[in-house]
């Protein structure tokens, strides 16, 4: 059994754990995905596309990669591991920060 993401237009719409013969027997476009790849890493050094699929998600055939959607306009896709960075680290001090799009840095959490 494997993981497979259904993709419409180049968004997963869902993903399965199924057979292959399963896949080739039922329409549309089906790409294998692996849970246990992240950013470009796997843990016995088999990463899949990048990323493991997420309903959501786009499917890069270009780069043949999954990553999740943009969450904010002023972060850059990273091309090695296909995760999105935000222009500013994030500060390495120990506390709580979310991002604040309209000042473009990380704001300490309340």
């Amino acid at each position: 059994m494997a993981h497979f993401a259904e993709i419409i237009d180049g968004v997963v719409q869902r993903v399965i754990v199924a057979e292959q013969d399963f896949i080739d027997s039922i329409p549309g476009q089906w790409v294998q995905t692996s849970y246990n790849t992240y950013a470009g890493q796997h843990p016995e050094g088999r990463p899949l596309r990048k990323n493991y699929a997420g309903a959501g998600y786009v499917y890069d055939s270009v780069r043949d990669a999954f990553y999740a959607p943009q969450p904010y306009s002023s972060w850059a896709l990273d091309e090695e591991t296909c995760q999105w960075q935000p222009p500013v680290p994030y500060p390495a001090d120990g506390a709580r920060y979310t991002w604040s799009e309209e000042a473009t840095s990380w704001v300490v959490a309340s």
